[in-house]
């Protein structure tokens, strides 16, 4: 009986520290990197951190202890993140005359190095573009080698730097009257834009790609070397270079005059400082609109990690969306939304 009591306990303190954590982690959004970098770390955790909260309620609840309300009070005050989390809605999907969709896509090179063993990734990859047939797609990590052509669209490619291995491109079923790129500095990321006519209405689609952080590499970094210090160090530097591209990319996007879309990989999560300046006020998720289950984009086997977005700007109605995270053909998930607009 004394181990039991000493064992629930140990539950409970650890218990006590998730649920600080996570109670921590509702003020990172608001928390720019630049000024506590080590604060900002944390948004990558926030999924685990739910995670385990709701597990340790569940322990407490089957007990009927008193402890269960600690991680119950602490969730309900973050109700939102559980949308961010998981949607337990089915996913919407209204059809209309009207509509038209959005792809988002980090392609890896289409697999240049062959990171995955599959031969025919780059086939497998335009195969789905034909086969889901979206009006306009962003990719991300689009290789410059062997470009790829899509009947039926026009396409702007980004090639912001010479001697860089990878680019962006967004590919539309609709004219593309306008294009650019916004040049993020000392590294390989950054955003394009197009301006395309759908009937009598011009929308502007940003394909936006924030510095990575590199989490599996780091991952794998940490258990084979040890070494939490250089973890923190690069994950550290790279939300600051994130704050500097957000705030670039915020600046471009205040003089422009149409309905925005942003599109990309945000390489931070619904949790973020990043995340929460690019939706502003203005912009709304697609998957909390219209998604279903984890929304997962990420091939991370700790926990489900969304880090890839299709933002729609207010006057859009979302009318569906759609994760692919059952096609392995990078270490990202395409995703996909439905939108109208009003």
């Amino acid at each position: 009986m004394k181990k039991f009591r000493f064992f629930n306990k140990v539950i409970f303190i650890v218990n006590t520290l998730a649920a600080l954590l996570l109670l921590i982690s509702y003020f990172l959004p608001y928390v720019p990197p630049k000024s506590f970098a080590t604060l900002s770390v944390l948004s990558l955790g926030v999924p685990l951190l739910i995670i385990l909260n709701i597990l340790f309620f569940l322990y407490w609840l089957l007990r009927v202890r008193k402890q269960m309300l600690l991680s119950l009070i602490v969730l309900v005050l973050g109700w939102s993140y559980l949308g961010s989390l998981y949607k337990f809605s089915s996913s919407k999907n209204i059809e209309d005359s009207d509509n038209f969709s959005v792809m988002s896509f980090n392609v890896r090179l289409f697999n240049k190095y062959n990171w995955k063993p599959n031969k025919t990734t780059r086939e497998d990859i335009v195969d789905l573009f034909y086969e889901e047939s979206p009006d306009v797609i962003c990719i991300q990590e689009y290789t410059r080698g062997t470009p790829i052509k899509l009947k039926g669209y026009s396409h702007f490619n980004g090639r912001y730097k010479k001697n860089v291995r990878g680019g962006h491109a967004i590919f539309s079923k609709f004219p593309i009257i306008n294009s650019g790129s916004l040049e993020f500095e000392n590294t390989n990321n950054n955003a394009v834009f197009v301006d395309v006519v759908k009937e009598k209405d011009t929308i502007r689609v940003y394909n936006v790609h924030l510095q990575s952080s590199k989490i599996n590499t780091q991952i794998d970094y940490i258990n084979s070397q040890h070494s939490r210090d250089v973890f923190l160090k690069r994950v550290k530097a790279a939300f600051i270079m994130q704050q500097t591209q957000v705030e670039l990319f915020l600046e471009h996007k205040s003089k422009c005059k149409y309905k925005v879309i942003v599109a990309g990989d945000f390489n931070n999560t619904a949790y973020s400082y990043s995340y929460k300046e690019i939706l502003g006020d203005d912009l709304k998720d697609t998957f909390k609109e219209a998604g279903n289950g984890f929304g997962k984009t990420f091939d991370f086997k700790f926990f489900p990690l969304r880090i890839d977005f299709i933002l729609a700007d207010e006057d859009f109605q979302v009318n569906g969306f759609k994760s692919y995270s059952n096609m392995k053909l990078s270490d990202h998930y395409p995703i996909k939304a439905t939108l109208k607009l009003d």
